[in-house]
């Protein structure tokens, strides 16, 4: 007999959001029983069928070759999978990317998701169109980090795999690139 992983996504996705610190705005259950909390809960539900690479990719979330980490060594975001179908969205239900790190086992392991909302006047000098997602502002705005990528703000959030950095930081430390998955450094440009 065949059975659906679904229940068990479903009760991952469950244990997941548990695990969770609760934020100052919690009932005494321990419930957060605001606008950020249910918010939370709707990308859990929305992202656990993503706990399976290949659901993710099926449902257009396409997957980058390289490990994407921080120069600077803060930590790793891991392999972004990208829906541009859901560039400017604010909803909890859809991220336009997916993070995912080597599970270890020639896999991927779901670590995050993001958010990304295109500048409206392309000016990184104003930022009055900054929208606010969970309760919290996004960052930026940020120059296009790819060829035709618009100036944007971004809002990275941690829920599958905890953050030591924070739940919204931008790297996770906690997350690292295999010698080899990151993108080869461009070459010196020739000397005149």
């Amino acid at each position: 007999m065949v059975r659906s992983p679904a229940p068990a996504l479903a009760a991952a996705a469950t244990l997941a959001f548990a695990a969770v610190a609760a934020p100052a705005s919690a009932s005494p259950a321990g419930i957060d029983t605001g606008r950020a909390g249910a918010d939370r809960a709707t990308a859990y539900r929305a992202t656990a069928p993503f706990l399976r690479h290949a659901a993710a990719v099926k449902s257009g979330y396409v997957p980058d070759k390289y490990c994407i980490e921080d120069r600077a060594g803060s930590g790793a975001l891991g392999y972004p999978h990208f829906n541009h179908a859901y560039d400017n969205s604010v909803d909890p239900a859809k991220p336009a990317a997916l993070y995912y790190e080597d599970d270890g086992l020639g896999g991927k392991r779901l670590v995050g998701v993001q958010w990304l909302v295109y500048d409206r006047d392309q000016d990184m000098g104003t930022d009055d169109d900054r929208p606010k997602l969970f309760g919290r502002p996004f960052t930026g705005p940020h120059l296009g980090h790819f060829p035709g990528q618009p100036v944007h703000y971004a809002l990275h959030l941690w829920l599958w795999k905890k953050n030591p950095s924070g739940t919204f930081g931008t790297y996770n430390p906690a997350v690292a690139c295999l010698p080899g998955t990151t993108r080869p450094k461009p070459p010196p440009p020739p000397s005149p």
